[in-house]
């Protein structure tokens, strides 16, 4: 395992430890969230048009692929188009991470009371550590924490590299084009997080 990647894990954990009680939080320099604007002409629309690529303006980042997945729980395989029309929460986590553990409260929720409005989303399991990467561990997790939504397993990090991500946990919110247009590093943040989520279903 990369020691970058480690690294990164333990700041998190340090420094989440001693958030608790503090909402939204920075965690380093690093924990933000960030609006991406996208011009009205192309703002979500469930009654949009199939090809709307030549709406989207230069700068518009859509959401990657998914790669190197050797297994999805809660889900047959899932694409990108699969995803068209639907608004997209991509959480980049692991079982074993308590900062990843302390957001799924929030995660869950959102999918109890936004999945019937429209709202997908994808739990990327990207482990640290080798008994993160047996997926009768990642099942057990699944099911203490009442997780619901597909959970592919990204264990040779290939989905992480596609979004260029550094961070445990990480979320990224893309509109119904699939167009990003919000993420969030660390935990907190979570009524921002929801109220994007709800006008983008919106």
């Amino acid at each position: 395992m990369d020691k970058s990647f480690i690294k990164r894990r333990r700041l998190l954990t340090y420094l989440g430890l001693g958030a608790i009680g503090v909402g939204g939080v920075a965690i380093a320099s690093g924990l933000r969230s960030q609006k991406i604007t996208i011009p009205t002409a192309v703002a979500p629309n469930k009654t949009a048009t199939k090809d709307v690529s030549a709406a989207l303006p230069p700068d518009a980042k859509l959401l990657p692929e998914f790669q190197g997945i050797s297994q999805w729980l809660n889900s047959s395989p899932l694409t990108t188009a699969d995803l068209k029309g639907s608004v997209v929460l991509i959480q980049f986590w692991t079982f074993g991470c308590i900062n990843c553990i302390r957001t799924l409260p929030y995660v869950t929720s959102w999918h109890e009371k936004y999945a019937a409005q429209g709202l997908k989303i994808i739990g990327v399991h990207t482990p640290e550590f080798a008994f993160e990467k047996v997926a009768n561990n990642v099942k057990q997790a699944l099911k203490k924490h009442k997780i619901n939504y597909a959970v592919p397993i990204d264990n040779d990090f290939k989905t992480w590299n596609a979004y260029k991500n550094e961070y445990w946990p990480h979320l990224f919110l893309a509109d119904r084009q699939g167009v990003i247009r919000y993420d969030h590093i660390g935990e907190g943040a979570y009524s921002e997080t929801e109220q994007m989520i709800r006008q983008l279903l919106g």
